[in-house]
């Protein structure tokens, strides 16, 4: 009889707020607050200047980081550290955009591997060929 709407939620974690334990969102999240545990968004997530996250993992489809991650991020899609972030931990996403100024620790993984435009068949260098000859 009643049909639930699919509405694209938006989540939001104060500046003053602090979150402890698993965090499920289905929409998009937002944390200007701090927050300790795992946290899993369906959307996509950003991490104000002011933001905090301390935990096992994160799983998001886009994150933009401009606060503070201590965390493995699995990131779908791309991930973006502005020049005020800091993440310490393991990455693993399809893209990924450093700012200059940002802070990064850890190991970075990306699941697609696609070859650079123009890349064919790379040509030897004669001089490289030259001095692996013996006299």
């Amino acid at each position: 009889m009643f049909q639930r709407k699919q509405v694209n939620s938006f989540t939001c974690i104060g500046t003053c707020s602090e979150f402890q334990g698993d965090l499920h969102v289905d929409g998009n999240l937002r944390v200007d607050g701090i927050v300790h545990g795992t946290v899993e968004v369906r959307g996509d997530m950003e991490v104000s200047a002011t933001g905090l996250i301390e935990g096992a993992e994160i799983r998001v489809r886009n994150l933009l980081v401009h606060g503070v991650i201590k965390s493995r991020v699995v990131a779908e899609g791309k991930l973006t550290l502005s020049r005020t972030a800091r993440l310490e931990g393991d990455v693993v996403a399809r893209a990924l955009d450093i700012e200059p100024g940002a802070f990064y620790l850890g190991y970075i993984e990306t699941r697609e591997v696609k070859p650079l435009p123009g890349a064919g068949v790379v040509p030897e260098l004669t001089a490289s060929k030259e001095k692996t000859k013996m006299p």
